[in-house]
């Protein structure tokens, strides 16, 4: 095994973990759901008022979607680790790698690691890429 490919297979698990990280954090927004569907039931509201459903509404919704977001990018980091283990989709790699530096601290840190070390001429001769 040459040195680039531990490179790359070390990426490769760090992607894991930061995709399982990704992916616990993006369970946060179950609390926004709970809430929205607390306000629907009419369990913040005192006796006398009537619920504010839309209100209610709105919590779910953003929360289903932030939480669809987190899930469909930690799938996607999971991804990017199972393709560079096996020197396949180049540029999925590296716009992976582009996109999870928005995820402070971890996805920058490897994020930046994974575009200096998918840039090297040896590295793109594993995955079969000639040039971009």
């Amino acid at each position: 095994m040459t040195k680039d490919e531990e490179h790359v297979s070390v990426l490769s698990i760090f992607h894991y973990v930061v995709g399982a990280v990704a992916g616990l954090f993006s369970l946060f927004p179950l609390i926004h759901i709970t809430m929205g569907a607390m306000m629907l039931s009419g369990r913040f509201e005192p006796q006398n008022q009537m619920p504010d459903r839309l209100f209610g509404w709105m919590f779910i919704a953003m929360g289903s979607v932030a939480m669809a977001f987190g899930i469909v990018f930690s799938v996607c980091i999971g991804l990017a680790g199972r393709y560079l283990s096996q020197h396949r989709h180049y540029v999925f790699c590296l716009v992976m790698a582009g996109v999870e530096c928005m995820f402070m601290p971890l996805g920058t840190v490897l994020g930046v690691f994974t575009i200096i070390t998918l840039q090297k001429e040896s590295v793109r001769q594993l995955f079969h890429v000639t040039s971009l």
